[in-house]
């Protein structure tokens, strides 16, 4: 129903900012609850952030509050992640998840997913 690509990752170094987009197609993103997961070597995929439809409701991990800001605009089928103050612990690939119902940080809920975006933190 949906196809989620991610772009803007790359390499930073610790204290800078970066900003993460994710371009849906198939169906209008308007249509969709949106988060942000990410996922170390090894370790479980672990969420980031979420908006709903109309941007009226976000969450955040605690990791992210106060760095990170998730947007969306739903004329350009987009969501953003606005990622400052980027931290050495940040180093992850990122993704971009769609729901049809408010799905917050419940990973298994999201039906869709995008294939990541290297984010690499240096000092």
């Amino acid at each position: 129903q949906v196809q989620l690509v991610e772009s803007g990752g790359g390499l930073v170094q610790a204290g800078d900012s970066l900003r993460l987009s994710c371009a849906a197609s198939g169906r209008m993103l308007s249509n969709y609850y949106m988060g942000w997961f990410r996922q170390a070597p090894g370790k479980e995929r672990e969420f980031v952030a979420a908006i709903s439809w109309g941007a009226s409701s976000t969450e955040y991990a605690d990791s992210a509050k106060g760095r990170f800001t998730i947007s969306r605009d739903n004329a350009k089928n987009t969501v953003y992640l606005q990622m400052n103050s980027l931290k050495l612990e940040d180093t992850a690939v990122y993704y971009c998840a769609a729901s049809r119902s408010w799905s917050g940080s419940r990973r298994n809920d999201y039906a869709y997913w995008g294939q990541g975006t290297q984010v690499t933190v240096s000092s």
